[in-house]
């Protein structure tokens, strides 16, 4: 039997990846062979760290390949994909592939790519929309085909072609985020989009509760019914310089090993951001919480962080963490292997953004890491004023 594709696209901060670990959590419950591959367009691979912490990728990681520092509906990115794919069904013979693209991607070019797969069949193309993103951005979907008709008038191409092409490529559409929206206020969202795509159901997903047992029982993903459109498009796309960087969008990469001024940091978020920062995430650690590692996640103007697990360092550090010798010493050669100024503790994030934009806001949160000074009343145990929600959710898989 052929293995069955399913694809999880959607703009930045959709809730792709959650939605992910929470299928391959299933998987792993119900023992289905499943093979995963991740895209993340920034080189720090955030997605791909967060996918491989689960439980059935740490069993065996040779079921996951991550492709980054590109979108798979470029060139390279088909290219990389087409090698991931050859890679898995050498080592594997699973049931379900689940494909998660960068936020980034434009569908079109990978449904093109998997109709000429014989040994695989696309049976699902999920696209998932971030309902709270469309109450802020479009007035709940209000604006959303207006903007894209002004668009087509003035032969103008940006995030809103990327985000209504996403819907209308979709098998099926997923609004996110829907326990944050007015019940009345996502049947608003849902009217309003479903003209883009009147041929799939929406159907509202908290927290990527979504039954991968459906993923099993679903038919061959409908090729002719986006002939038309695909045929539309494809000079279209390939006219514009559609590369790994598309729709005026720019990527920057912080790496740091100091913890940021949790007042600071709050203060900057507040000031700084804007919906032109289309999405920021990676890991990091505040002065004030220096034993937890955290997972920032930013889509829009929401921002969620998440305890992702403890640092070593802090482990050690905690004079009644309860280790055995043998244990100390194994912590302290990880540690030795990753070494930086404050053990293995490090910040390294991912801004993406308009290019008029993504600068100003990388260089404020920069500007939010501990001074030198300050970083000498940190040594000595001051406490820095935190404003951030005292109670973090634990990223479970």
């Amino acid at each position: 039997m052929k293995p069955r594709v399913i694809i999880l696209n959607g703009f930045l901060g959709s809730g792709k990846t959650t939605l992910f670990r929470k299928l391959l959590a299933q998987s792993k419950k119900k023992a289905l062979p499943v093979c995963a591959i991740v895209n993340d367009m920034s080189e720090l691979d955030v997605d791909g760290e967060l996918i491989a912490n689960t439980d059935i990728v740490e069993d065996n990681d040779s079921i996951m390949q991550s492709i980054h520092s590109c979108v798979l509906s470029s060139k390279i990115g088909l290219e990389k994909l087409d090698l991931a794919l050859n890679t898995l069904l050498s080592n594997h013979q699973p049931d379900l592939i689940i494909i998660e693209t960068s936020g980034s991607c434009h569908p079109m070019p990978l449904i093109e790519f998997f109709k000429t797969q014989k040994h695989l069949i696309l049976t699902g193309v999920f696209t998932l929309v971030d309902s709270l993103m469309l109450a802020h951005d479009y007035d709940y979907g209000k604006t959303l085909i207006p903007k894209m008709q002004q668009n087509l008038s003035n032969n103008k191409r940006d995030m809103v072609n990327l985000l209504v092409e996403q819907i209308m490529f979709c098998s099926h559409l997923i609004l996110t985020k829907s326990d944050r929206i007015k019940q009345e206020k996502l049947s608003e969202i849902a009217q309003h989009i479903q003209p883009i795509n009147p041929y799939v159901s929406i159907l509202a997903v908290v927290f990527g509760n979504l039954s991968i047992d459906q993923m099993l029982e679903l038919p061959e993903y409908d090729f002719n019914r986006v002939e038309q459109l695909t045929n539309e498009l494809r000079p279209v796309l390939a006219s514009e310089s559609y590369g790994d960087r598309p729709y005026n969008m720019a990527t920057r990469v912080i790496k740091d090993h100091r913890p940021f001024h949790p007042q600071r940091l709050w203060d900057v978020c507040h000031q700084y951001l804007d919906k032109r920062i289309y999405r920021s995430k990676g890991f990091f650690w505040l002065a004030s919480r220096d034993k937890i590692s955290l997972l920032w996640n930013q889509a829009a103007g929401s921002i969620n962080l998440e305890l992702i697990g403890y640092w070593r360092s802090g482990i050690l550090e905690d004079e009644n963490n309860g280790l055995l010798e043998h244990e100390i010493k194994l912590l302290e050669e990880k540690i030795a292997e990753e070494a930086g100024r404050f053990g293995d503790r490090h910040c390294h994030l991912t801004v993406i953004g308009d290019k008029t934009q993504v600068d100003r806001f990388t260089e404020a949160l920069k500007s939010c890491f501990l001074t030198e000074e300050e970083i000498i009343h940190y040594e000595m145990g001051e406490q820095f004023p935190d404003p951030w929600p005292k109670n973090i959710v634990n990223m479970a898989n």
